[in-house]
């Protein structure tokens, strides 16, 4: 079962709160004396809310837009007020300076004496000219109510059947129509497996818009219960409709999975029954898995790279089956601004064709040699053992183990893919890849994974997403081999920091790079057929001027001739004619 809260965002409105709905909002002042920044609502705004219209955003001191809920239970207008500011106060703002804008923040309903009307009067809690309070309706898309004409999409996975895409056309009316249309939508699918036929025939989509908590609401069942009964909703690639009906837990709503029935199904005797210290009164049917709670989103995601800030010893960084074009991006982004680590991502679970490779790799807004991206999804065995059937994973987590373990026996100049480049664990392919396809995937950057005969599932490709930009590190092996020179050599003369800057110092670095460089050089990361035309490692006084050492600075210039892999194996053959008969 999938649950989605609607956040409807026309409160602002109906309360009559902010400047484009007829409200007053006037900025503190700088004094004597100082003034706290105001707003205030029209005349006689709503002292109640329906439950589709319950939320609205808030911009404290320019600290940005905030979305908040106000609460079903808040049915007056002083009510309304005390919700929004304890929501407020319990915010954390984006920027500590503007914590007290927050903490102090004051919502009131002022009744004045006729003939004076009651109005709400949000107030920051900050003062001087950069106080302020605006109030709008919530930028969050409204769903429930309506949804604009033409496609709607998302894609939906029962009983882990496999994804597959729902569309709806609209306009609908309202959300009843949206789940009616939805139900049918499911109903139609074909599954993968016919053991989940009943799971689709039987689906149901129903829009919750009873006043109370967590309403209105759209819950999407699964027609088969029990163990391994599940709903999960995620965004189509386009036209997408999850976000906006905040179906799945990237989008805010909540997905719960089935349960088992408990034997004896019908116990004359309850007290058998024990959940937590409670008795369980009458017979017991089954009991239903507590939520693990909103799963985190793109921004979290994004967010959590920063978390990696404070560590130095990264070396390969993927978010696995977060196949989200802006995520992967920023992913990539984040190791090209550190130079000293390598991002891998996924494209979509239902990308399965040549276009769809194409689609997802136009789409990433930052492509460099820092990143690398991989297709398709893969297949296994369920871990936890509630599917029957093998199960789509991204490959990421895959191809990240299969690095390690060739950086292991061969070292990072070694291409992570060929033969060599098996993929453990999995057991099948989300789609197959013919070599004609994967000519128009090789040239754009975008690696596959493909079954052989006499190898089995391998990697199959060892290109960047810097593959069209920049030539000199369009592979793999040469991007990872030269951030691990980089930081080998970072590491290991640190020895020279605060030691006395001339020529015995840079004979030592001189000396101790050259021997690093060596060991590279013997176990094949480089070119040529001698060690002077594989590297060279120069620091002396042409690299390092007066006005270098004046400045505290020591210059090394470290090159080296990467060998790069054999992608394409060309075979010629010529047939001998005209022989002489011996």
């Amino acid at each position: 079962m999938t649950n989605a809260t609607v956040r409807a965002g026309s409160g602002a409105t109906l309360l009559g709160l902010g400047a484009s709905h007829g409200g007053t909002e006037t900025a503190g002042t700088a004094g004597p004396p100082l003034t706290a920044g105001t707003s205030r609502s029209v005349d006689n705004p709503a002292t109640t809310l329906p439950p589709d219209s319950r939320r609205i955003t808030i911009n404290l001191d320019g600290d940005g837009p905030r979305d908040i809920t106000i609460g079903a239970a808040a049915a007056t207008g002083a009510a309304i007020a005390a919700d929004i500011q304890a929501t407020v106060r319990a915010l954390a703002p984006n920027t500590p300076a503007n914590a007290a804008a927050y903490t102090g923040f004051t919502a009131t309903f002022e009744t004045p004496a006729a003939p004076a009307q009651p109005f709400y009067r949000l107030t920051s809690g900050s003062t001087g000219a950069a106080s302020r309070v605006a109030v709008t309706d919530s930028v969050v898309p409204t769903a429930g109510v309506s949804l604009p004409g033409g496609p709607a999409r998302f894609v939906i996975d029962v009983n882990h059947d496999g994804p597959h895409g729902v569309l709806i056309t609209g306009p609908f009316a309202d959300g009843g129509a949206i789940a009616t249309a939805i139900r049918d939508a499911v109903r139609a699918i074909v599954p993968n497996r016919a053991a989940n036929a009943a799971a689709y025939t039987s689906f149901n989509a129903t829009y919750e818009n009873a006043a109370g908590a967590g309403t209105p609401a759209f819950q999407l069942t699964s027609g088969a219960p029990g163990a391994g009964s599940s709903v999960q909703v995620t965004n189509a690639t386009s036209d997408n409709a999850a976000g906006t009906l905040r179906l799945g837990p990237t989008n805010g709503g909540t997905e719960i999975t089935g349960s088992a029935i408990l034997r004896p199904a019908n116990s004359q005797t309850p007290t058998e029954y024990h959940l937590g210290d409670g008795l369980v009164g009458g017979n017991v049917a089954a009991v239903v898995a507590g939520a693990d709670g909103v799963a985190p989103g793109d921004n979290e995601h994004k967010n959590g790279l920063r978390a990696l800030d404070v560590i130095r010893d990264v070396n390969i960084v993927t978010v696995p089956g977060i196949a989200s074009a802006d995520v992967v991006s920023t992913g990539v982004n984040y190791c090209t601004q550190r130079t000293d680590c390598f991002f891998i991502g996924d494209v979509n679970a239902t990308d399965d064709t040549v276009d769809d490779g194409r689609a997802f790799i136009d789409s990433l807004t930052t492509k460099t040699s820092y990143g690398a991206v991989y297709y398709p999804w893969l297949r296994m065995a369920d871990p936890l053992g509630v599917a029957t059937q093998p199960i789509l994973v991204p490959p990421s987590g895959f191809v990240a183990g299969t690095y390690a373990r060739i950086d292991s026996r061969r070292g990072v100049f070694k291409a992570p893919a060929g033969t060599e480049a098996n993929v453990a664990g999995a057991i099948g392919l989300g789609a197959d890849t013919t070599d004609a396809q994967q000519d128009f995937l090789n040239p754009i950057g975008l690696n596959v994974i493909r079954s052989f005969p006499a190898s089995g599932l391998v990697i199959w490709g060892s290109r960047t997403l810097g593959t069209r930009s920049d030539a000199e590190y369009r592979y793999i092996p040469v991007r990872r081999l030269a951030i691990f020179l980089e930081q080998s050599i970072y590491n290991g003369i640190q020895f020279a920091v605060f030691e006395p800057n001339d020529e015995p110092l840079w004979s030592s670095l001189r000396l101790n790079i050259g021997a690093f460089m060596m060991l590279q050089f013997r176990a094949g990361a480089f070119q040529g057929k001698s060690a002077n035309d594989a590297f060279f490692v120069k620091c002396d006084a042409t690299t390092t001027t007066q006005q270098d050492i004046d400045a505290g600075r020591v210059n090394i210039l470290v090159g080296f001739a990467p060998v790069k892999p054999a992608e394409f194996v060309v075979l010629q053959l010529t047939q001998k004619a005209g022989q002489p008969a011996a």
